[in-house]
């Protein structure tokens, strides 16, 4: 009965938060066409152009924790980024009863298109800034202008390829390559970008060469044709299953809520684990945080939350990045 009362609870609390706000911001962003590159804030989908299909069953392998995610996203899914808030609270409230599974779903094979009002990358500038304001992690869309990505495929590959080497040093990868592109204007399909970011998450750069020209590509196109199989046509796009085969979907950017639900809803026993919520903790398990990341992981007010986080900085117990449309902050260096 308490489950069930928590269930309910969770879910008019997403609904309500989901309906809050969107309708003068989804009003100023409406797409006519669909194109990858255009992610619609109202839905939080980033959606790739094609015929839609219905969400497909899973064949998946046996949990080792009692539920599993598979998450399907792209490094350049401005939409995924948006929820990274959202995840990273998952992963410290759920982690030790929920495996997530990374799978890149092929967002920008090229340029070979023209829809939504987007036929070049220069396009997506104004775009990138306008998602930025609505999810209030900073984007800042001007790498279309300086340096554009001719795709998303590279990056995507470089991260299967992190994966046959560490999967928890893979995800910092991927982490890292989207601040790159996000916040400090940088083509991550450039090798020399992709090399940078592995060197820094601790990866082995000759071995990730290794790897991305020969089975990382193999293992993209493994996901590419696992996305299609389970009718994946945007993202972020994530299946919550247990042993017994139960499934929820949660498709696009949702509350935290809505995650939350979905764990609870195929397997009603999962735990919530209590976490530290001082700064220096959650530093030390994130390195870099965003205002709008650090006030959902700690449960300060936003504003406060940015306050906080410059207060830290003019100390020197953190460094600042600013864009033109927000920043981010992490942990000093000895």
């Amino acid at each position: 009965m308490l489950n069930r009362k928590i269930l309910t609870f969770l879910f008019f609390t997403a609904v309500l938060s989901s309906c809050n706000g969107q309708n003068d911001k989804s009003k100023k962003m409406e797409n006519k066409s669909t194109n990858p590159l255009l992610c619609d804030p109202a839905t939080g989908i980033c959606e790739v152009p094609g015929e839609r299909t219905e969400i497909g069953n899973m064949n998946v392998k046996a949990n080792e924790k009692p539920v599993k995610v598979i998450y399907f996203t792209d490094p350049i899914c401005s939409s995924c980024w948006g929820i990274e808030p959202q995840l990273r609270k998952l992963k410290l409230e759920y982690g030790d009863h929920v495996d997530i599974e990374y799978r890149m779903g092929g967002l920008l094979p090229d340029w070979s298109y023209n829809s939504g009002g987007i036929s070049k990358p220069s396009d997506v500038a104004h775009h990138w800034d306008e998602v930025s304001l609505y999810y209030d992690m900073p984007i800042d869309g001007d790498v279309w202008l300086q340096d554009p990505l001719d795709s998303s495929y590279p990056p995507s590959i470089a991260f299967k390829a992190a994966q046959l080497q560490d999967k928890t040093k893979a995800v910092e990868f991927m982490r890292e390559l989207r601040e790159m592109v996000f916040l400090k204007k940088k083509n991550i399909a450039k090798w020399e970008h992709i090399a940078a970011a592995a060197k820094k998450t601790g990866l082995d750069t000759d071995q990730l060469k290794k790897d991305f020209d020969g089975k990382g590509k193999e293992l993209f196109q493994e996901d590419l044709k696992l996305a299609r199989e389970m009718g994946v046509r945007g993202f972020p796009t994530m299946f919550f299953t247990n042993n017994a085969g139960s499934k929820e979907i949660v498709y696009g950017s949702k509350p935290y809520a809505f995650y939350e639900t979905a764990i609870l809803r195929v397997n009603s026993e999962t735990k919530k684990s209590e976490y530290s919520k001082n700064w220096e903790s959650l530093f030390a398990k994130y390195s870099s945080l965003t205002a709008k990341e650090y006030s959902e992981l700690s449960g300060t007010p936003r504003r406060e939350s940015e306050q906080l986080l410059n207060d830290l900085s003019a100390k020197g117990s953190l460094e600042k990045l600013t864009t033109k449309n927000g920043s981010i902050w992490t942990l000093k260096s000895n």
